[in-house]
């Protein structure tokens, strides 16, 4: 195979409203375009002409890379990586002044593939030969310095191609290979299309595809498999208290994982005096719902609380843990503690392994937000301290900090943890 990259030259300068098809006809008759080319097309022409260009000085830019942001990745300074609508990950969520004269801005196209499909029909139907179109942008790459240009839209190619269960050369089968070949083709383009060479088309000539044609769309991975889904700083801010949990199961290995994290907590003398009991069977977790029910009835009893208020709350509590597919039970004991002789330093010394214990189950909880799992601490096993190490089969040095109730999310993202005055929880001196 052989693949032949050409510039297409005498574009004029795109405005905002143009017919970039009809712009772009001319100059690719005159470049020589054939059957079966790649017509690469930038980003930054196809947002102008379908008006996504917005009036901005410096402070506005701000603002509109928060408008195009579904989710932030990660944030260092003024730079926001930022999840577009589209599933695109790139800093400042596609927003750019670069090529753009000055006091503006581009935004991405609104459905980039939904673009490349019409420059493709009016192009073939002009031209009358068949072509296949790549809209690229310029991103960067997380483990690797330098930008390269990519597929944000494509139409009349295969985005991707499976070459799974085919040999390679030594006739091995191929398990994971998938080629984003649209990626490839507009990487390729960069070569001619730099950033001040004022040639926003390129043809790339010889490619042949396998496969039907795809959308880029397809090129975004889907959340399940990302293993980098937020930065850890971000990580740590988006966890949230998910009461409610979708279907499935929680696989064992998330919670081993989530359990190692909980561990690295710091602890008074070099003690690690934390255990958490898994109830991943109905029956277990069953068994932890009823001792915690009979207990709550029982002490609210005591303390004449009216009946209907002790059924509410057991059933909020039920209607928690009885959801969710898994449930955590952190503890911890005081083996290890100082014996002080005066009240004020014994009492210190607990305080600095519940605290421990705290830190803990913050860590256990920020482990399975990292793998993809929705939780929710409830306090419930602190007030019935000896029906849960019965119901659970624990010995009495143990003390039982609350429950953490696990399971798959719910549909849909979470919505955005409010916003808060910092100020109030902050004093610098």
């Amino acid at each position: 195979m052989t693949v032949e990259i050409l510039p297409v030259n005498g574009l004029p300068e795109v405005q905002s409203g143009d017919d970039l098809a009809s712009l772009l006809t001319p100059a690719l008759r005159a470049a020589g375009i054939r059957a079966g080319d790649v017509v690469v097309v930038t980003q930054k022409v196809v947002s102008k002409a379908e008006g996504r260009i917005v009036e901005a000085d410096d402070d506005d830019r701000a603002s509109w890379v928060e408008r195009e942001t579904k989710r932030v990745v990660a944030r260092r300074g003024d730079l926001v990586i930022a999840e577009t609508r589209h599933g695109f990950v790139c800093a400042n969520a596609g927003v750019d002044a670069s090529n753009v004269d000055a006091g503006f801005l581009t935004l991405l196209p609104e459905d980039p593939d939904a673009s490349a499909e019409r420059l493709r029909a009016v192009l073939t139907a002009a031209l009358g030969v068949p072509l296949s179109i790549v809209i690229t942008d310029t991103f960067g790459r997380a483990w690797r310095n330098g930008l390269v240009n990519v597929a944000i839209g494509c139409a009349g190619l295969p985005a991707l191609e499976d070459l799974r269960g085919m040999p390679d050369d030594r006739g091995r089968v191929l398990e994971a290979t998938i080629v984003a070949l649209a990626d490839e083709v507009a990487a390729a383009s960069g070569l001619v299309m730099t950033k001040a060479s004022r040639i926003p088309a390129a043809i790339v000539r010889g490619v042949v595809p396998e496969g039907p044609p795809a959308l880029a769309s397809a090129l975004v991975r889907a959340p399940d498999d990302d293993l980098f889904r937020e930065s850890p700083l971000v990580s740590i801010q988006a966890r949230r208290t998910i009461r409610s949990f979708g279907p499935g199961p929680v696989a064992r290995e998330a919670v081993h994982e989530a359990v190692r994290a909980a561990c690295t907590a710091p602890a008074p003398h070099h003690t690690r005096p934390w255990m958490f009991t898994v109830l991943e069977s109905a029956t277990a977790r069953r068994a932890l719902l009823r001792a915690i029910a009979e207990a709550w009835r029982a002490d609210l009893r005591g303390d004449g609380t009216p009946e209907e208020t002790i059924e509410r709350r057991v059933a909020r509590s039920d209607a928690v843990l009885g959801s969710a597919p898994l449930l955590v039970v952190p503890w911890i004991r005081f083996a290890g503690a100082h014996p002080y002789p005066d009240a004020e330093r014994a009492h210190a010394e607990q305080e600095m392994f519940l605290l421990s214990g705290g830190a803990a189950i913050q860590n256990l909880l920020l482990a399975l937000h990292a793998q993809g799992l929705a939780s929710c601490w409830i306090s419930s096993t602190l007030f019935c301290q000896e029906e849960t190490r019965s119901a659970l089969g624990v010995a009495d040095e143990w003390f039982a900090l609350g429950t953490v109730a696990v399971g798959p999310p719910p549909g849909g993202e979470p919505p955005p943890r409010p916003e808060f005055d910092i100020t109030e929880h902050l004093r610098t001196m």
